[in-house]
C-alpha cells in the first residue's frame, strides 16, 4: 500500500485514563466501570466531535454529582493520561517514510487539546497530513470523516491501508475500500505491513 493513515491514540501515542482512576478509586475494577458509564464512549464522543469539552464536563457533573470529584480529573488531569509514545512506532513510521510511504493521520480527538499533544509529542510531528475529528464535528466510525481524509488529499481507498486500535473503526475503513489492520503492536504491525 502506498498510503499508511494512522489512528493516534493507543496507536501513536498512549492514552490511559484507567490509571489516573484506579488512583482515584483506589480500585482498578471501579475505574473502568467509570470509564464504561459515566464518562462513556458517548460521552467521550461529543467532545471528540468539537462540543466544548468545559461545557461537557460541567453538564455531566450536573448530571452525577456524585462523581463531581471523578469527572473533574478528566478536565484537570487530560495531560497525565497521554503516558508516552506507542513503543516501536517512531521507528515503524521512519521506516515507512524510507521506503517512500505516504504517511497521514485520522483520529477522533478534542480541538481543545489536540494542538497541546502534538506539541508534546514527536512523534505527531512526523505527521503533517491529518484530519482531527474535532475539527470537522465528526467521529470514527462515522464514514464521512474518512471521507475528509481521503477528499482533502485527494487519496484513492484502495491505495491506503488504515491502522487504528478499535475494530468498529478499522471495519469502516474495509467497507470505504481499504486494507484495515486492528492494532496489536509495532511488531505486529510490521509483520502485517511486510516492513
Amino acid at each position: 500500500m502506498r498510503n499508511i493513515i494512522f489512528d493516534f491514540g493507543n496507536v501513536l501515542v498512549q492514552w490511559h485514563p484507567e490509571q489516573i482512576y484506579t488512583a482515584h478509586f483506589g480500585d482498578e475494577a471501579k475505574a473502568w466501570w467509570f470509564l464504561r458509564h459515566v464518562t462513556d464512549a458517548t460521552w467521550r464522543n461529543r467532545i471528540d466531535a468539537g462540543e466544548n469539552q468545559d461545557a461537557c464536563i460541567n453538564e455531566l457533573k450536573a448530571r452525577q454529582p456524585e462523581y463531581a470529584d471523578a469527572i473533574e480529573l478528566y478536565r484537570s488531569h487530560w495531560r497525565d493520561m497521554l503516558t508516552d509514545e506507542v513503543p516501536g512506532m517512531r521507528e515503524v513510521i521512519t521506516d515507512l517514510q524510507n521506503t517512500g510511504h505516504e504517511i497521514y493521520g485520522l483520529t477522533n480527538w478534542s480541538m481543545e487539546t489536540f494542538p497541546e499533544a502534538r506539541e508534546r509529542f514527536g512523534i505527531l510531528q512526523m505527521i503533517d497530513r491529518y484530519v482531527v475529528s474535532g475539527a470537522e464535528r465528526l467521529v470514527k466510525p462515522d464514514h464521512r470523516l474518512f471521507q475528509v481524509l481521503l477528499d482533502r488529499y485527494h487519496l484513492n481507498a484502495k491505495e491506503c491501508a488504515f491502522i487504528d486500535d478499535n475494530p468498529d473503526n478499522v471495519q469502516t475503513a474495509k467497507e470505504m475500500g481499504m486494507q484495515g489492520i486492528v492494532f496489536t503492536g509495532a511488531e505486529d504491525l510490521r509483520k502485517a505491513l511486510k516492513i
